[in-house]
């Protein structure tokens, strides 16, 4: 498994942040590249647990998954409407510097 933190974003994420993600090098997928648009969230845990990928939400719902123990590769959720796309993509790139894959792994992380 690869050292760094890899990311999925869910639908609602704006495109900005994956940009943001990108230009720091960090490895991102959003739910066009992964074909995953209209798809539920148990599909985008699915496809980023497969991947091991740590899934960015700010749908409540994904908390709702992980609290019935749902494995995943780690969540990290900010409430909709509460960060600017900056502030998103700076606790993004901390999760990315300070934690290592096996971390994370069915756990969720609160920006």
């Amino acid at each position: 498994m690869s050292r760094a933190i890899r990311f999925h974003l869910d639908e609602h994420v704006a495109r900005a942040v994956a940009v943001g993600l990108r230009r720091r090098g960090m490895d991102v997928t959003t739910t066009a590249d992964a074909g995953l648009l209209g798809a539920g969230d148990a599909d985008h845990l699915t496809y980023a647990t497969a991947q091991g990928r740590l899934v960015f939400t700010e749908d409540e719902d994904f908390l709702t998954l992980a609290s019935q123990g749902v494995a995943h590769a780690g969540i990290a959720y900010s409430r909709q409407n509460t960060r600017s796309t900056g502030e998103v993509i700076a606790g993004l790139e901390l999760i990315w510097k300070l934690c290592e894959p096996d971390e994370i792994r069915n756990t969720v992380q609160f920006l």
